[in-house]
């Protein structure tokens, strides 16, 4: 990517909420940027634009939208939004299209999707661990509750080159040189906030507010580090279940409103990213011999939430 004087074509893979918020900033700074999505995204969005509903107000933004994964042919930026269950296939699907200096951002939840993304399309990918509360309410709308902000790594001439981009486009943004860390923090934290938010159909507030949602907490935090150890994870700021637990409950008092995307997705009959949260938990940790029942419970009970509400 040279020296940023004009915007590269930008391609927004998985337009929904975290993929309509970040590629309608991108379209608001002007880049020019395609959403490939679902039907019914792409039709709202041709037909009527991007609404960004931002707490000063809403705004609404011309973009334009495609089903056809062909539309990322001649973008050299990819956000790619996908849920993480789905990022191998639609890697896949997206290769036979990229450019040949093609830069896929994985603005995604879990910590593996890159090396995913890398390995089924044959792309630089850049890991992000992706900090925003938002929801999509309806078709074509994206609300912004709070947050907006990327980490991005490890340090390289291309990612100073992408952070240079995203706070172009009023998107914070920083390099780390312990990458997989923090995107074990978020991990982390979705962990601990986002089963809890599906099941008990609470806002990170309220569950920050709740005695027993804390202890419940602070076990899946204990569970979260034992497996971080055993896989020589280092966390950047969490060496313990104090602070394990003090960064959890910082993003749930910064989100207080948000409902986790795994409880909006049962609440919309949609998969979860689960499997990639606390069922990844669950199951690196009996691959390595560290029990986490707590995670496993929880992984456990969102799967049979959801096969109710896919069916």
């Amino acid at each position: 990517m040279s020296e940023i004087r004009e915007w590269p074509r930008i391609a927004v893979i998985g337009a929904g909420a975290v993929g309509g918020y970040f590629g309608g900033m991108f379209v608001r700074a002007g880049a020019p940027t395609v959403f490939i999505g679902r039907k019914g995204f792409v039709d709202a969005v041709n037909a009527n634009g991007l609404v960004l509903d931002k707490s000063h107000g809403q705004e609404r933004i011309a973009a334009r939208a495609s089903t056809e994964m062909s539309a990322v042919r001649d973008c050299s930026l990819i956000l790619f939004c996908v849920k993480a269950n789905d990022t191998s296939a639609t890697a896949k699907q997206m290769a036979p299209f990229l450019a040949p200096d093609a830069i896929v951002v994985c603005l995604q939840n879990g910590v593996d999707n890159a090396d995913r993304v890398r390995a089924a399309a044959n792309v630089v990918a850049v890991p992000a661990a992706v900090y925003v509360a938002v929801s999509v309410p309806e078709t074509g709308r994206v609300k912004h509750l709070a947050r907006g902000d990327l980490i991005i790594g490890p340090r390289s001439k291309i990612t100073t080159e992408l952070t240079k981009l995203f706070i172009r486009a009023s998107i914070p943004c920083r390099i780390s040189d312990n990458i997989e860390g923090e995107l074990w923090v978020k991990l982390l934290r979705n962990c601990a906030l986002n089963a809890i938010s599906a099941l008990g159909h609470t806002r990170y507030g309220e569950i920050a507010q709740n005695a027993d949602a804390k202890q419940l907490m602070k076990q899946i935090i204990d569970e979260v580090l034992a497996v971080a150890q055993a896989a020589g994870i280092a966390l950047p700021g969490i060496g313990d279940l104090e602070s394990g637990m003090a960064a959890a409950m910082e993003l749930a008092t910064q989100m207080a409103d948000a409902l986790s995307s795994t409880a909006q997705d049962l609440d919309r009959g949609r998969s979860t990213e689960i499997d990639a949260l606390n069922g990844y938990i669950a199951r690196l940790g009996a691959k390595l011999g560290i029990p986490a029942p707590v995670n496993h419970a929880l992984f456990t009970l969102v799967k049979l939430a959801e096969q109710k509400a896919v069916s």
